[in-house]
């Protein structure tokens, strides 16, 4: 069994989808991984660490790609219209891993079915404990929301904890974050430990107790219809144009007296809901700083510009996409170590052969291709993500 894992070759992308260390776990499972020469750069795995795991290096993209079974990537493949077609380098009857943001792609979902390859979209692993390990966008917003914090205190013109001197007492910064997922929690534990004074929202009630046994003050907008407001699958739903209202009002005079913001409200498969209106950036102090980690998906302000750090009323607001790769290492360790939970229990240990349970409510859950059919139910019209 043959795994190729490419160079990323989309713009601003330093993460690769293997580390050395997972390389030398799945040559144990019976694997013959290939490495793109120079896939591991941006995130300070070399050509050699990766030889010395048991990888085999090619010098280009088709080189790894021709005679792959599986191919494991971080960013969906190139396909035709751009610089290059990753896809049309993988053979018929491949298997493709990687987060593919098949809800928002469909154009590309097709083209792999089109291509006759296998696709399993790792961002769609259902929320179940079982699948924890292999939960990408767990992993990797946990970094986002840790970065998110760094990011904010970098052009904020203070200190976040509060300062007794002989000059004087510098006060706390008060930093509130919008969206309570993992991105949210990390960002309010970050917060915390660099001393400011922290306050987070969320439509789902249930994550209070995480705010607040992480030293956060939860700030509520409608308790009764908060209850109905999570999916079955731990996700935010869309909420209500009453409820938004009401969450404009309560946000409106909450974030007039706030330092820095960081929004990371997102909703599968819809455009990101807009939290922070224009006036509401008008609002707040000279100085201060919202991070939009939502700004991929459209953005939750009403200001932030995706790829830019935007000045508006004297109120920064940072747009930087792909907020993960900024921590490219970690993130690609992280990364590999959910692709190998994934793959480990597909492997027959005998045989060392690839022995996939399509019914598998993993599998179901993440196989949006195969056969040359797009069979994943949020994309057939059968169901919802």
């Amino acid at each position: 069994m043959k795994i190729a894992v490419p160079k990323e070759r989309r713009p601003g992308e330093k993460r690769v989808a293997v580390s050395p260390e997972v390389v030398k776990k799945l040559a144990g499972l019976g694997f013959d991984v290939t490495v793109e020469a120079g896939a591991g750069e941006g995130a300070s795995f070399t050509d050699d660490a990766f030889k010395e795991a048991g990888a085999t290096i090619a010098n280009d993209a088709p080189g790894a790609l021709k005679d792959a079974d599986i191919v494991i990537k971080i960013q969906p493949p190139i396909v035709d219209g751009e610089n290059q077609n990753e896809l049309a380098n993988m053979k018929k009857g491949a298997i493709l891993i990687a987060h593919l943001s098949a809800l928002t792609n469909k154009a590309d979902v097709e083209n792999y079915a089109k291509a006759g390859i296998t696709a399993f979209a790792l961002e769609l692993m259902p929320r179940i404990s079982r699948a924890q390990s292999m939960d990408i966008l767990s992993s990797q917003s946990n970094l986002a929301g840790y970065k998110a914090v760094l990011d904010g205190s970098d052009v904020f013109g203070r200190a976040f904890p509060m300062m007794m001197t002989a000059a004087g007492t510098v006060p706390p910064a008060k930093v509130f974050i919008m969206g309570v997922g993992v991105a949210g929690l990390q960002a309010i534990a970050t917060a915390k430990r660099l001393g400011a004074v922290v306050t987070a929202t969320d439509v789902r009630p249930a994550v209070k107790e995480q705010v607040e046994s992480l030293g956060g003050k939860f700030l509520s907008v409608d308790p009764k219809a908060e209850k109905e407001a999570e999916t079955e699958g731990g996700y935010a739903k869309e909420m209500s144009d009453d409820y938004k209202r009401k969450q404009q009002e309560v946000v409106n005079e909450h974030i007039k007296k706030q330092d820095i913001v960081i929004c990371t409200a997102l909703i599968p498969g819809r455009p990101a809901p807009k939290l922070v209106t224009d006036a509401m950036v008008k609002s707040m102090p000279e100085g201060a700083v919202i991070v939009d980690l939502a700004v991929e998906a459209g953005g939750n302000c009403e200001v932030s510009k995706k790829g830019a750090i935007v000045k508006k009323y004297g109120v920064s607001v940072i747009g930087h996409e792909n907020v993960p790769s900024r921590l490219p290492e970690v993130a690609s360790a992280l990364f590999a170590k959910n692709i190998l939970n994934f793959l480990t229990p597909m492997v027959d240990q005998e045989s060392k052969s690839l022995k996939i349970d399509w019914e598998d409510e993993i599998v179901q859950g993440t196989l949006v291709v195969r056969d040359g059919n797009i069979v994943h139910p949020a994309l057939t019209g059968e169901g919802n993500a």
